[in-house]
């Protein structure tokens, strides 16, 4: 099994700036994909962005100007830079890992616990 654990979330006005870090533990030989989703109150969760660990990456248009993925491989860590962050941003980020899969869905094995994101 892979063990995620997300970090870095908290409040920030709008504009500010965070970096959410996902560490991948265990079987590090099936995180080959990270991808970062996140869950607002009231609605359904929506990805985020997705770094395999070749470098392929995926990230959704509301965010590609605003929001970086990237990865440390030598310490099993994703990260996830957001810039310019906006009220509607507001909400639970988690990460998830797969041995296989890479993309926007939400077809992932291994998932963390979040790290909540408030925005005002």
């Amino acid at each position: 099994d892979v063990q995620l654990v997300e970090s870095g979330g908290g409040s920030v006005q709008a504009g500010g700036t965070l970096r959410l870090s996902c560490t991948a533990s265990g079987d590090t030989d099936n995180r080959n994909c990270i991808g970062w989703f996140r869950q607002a109150p009231g609605k359904q969760r929506e990805a985020v962005a997705a770094l395999h660990r070749t470098g392929t990456m995926f990230i959704i248009d509301s965010v590609k100007d605003r929001f970086t993925i990237s990865q440390d491989n030598t310490r099993n860590t994703v990260y996830l830079q957001m810039n310019g962050l906006k009220p509607e941003d507001t909400a639970k980020y988690y990460c998830a890992a797969d041995p296989r899969y890479c993309g926007l869905g939400s077809t992932y094995a291994y998932w963390g616990q979040g790290t909540q994101v408030t925005v005002s």
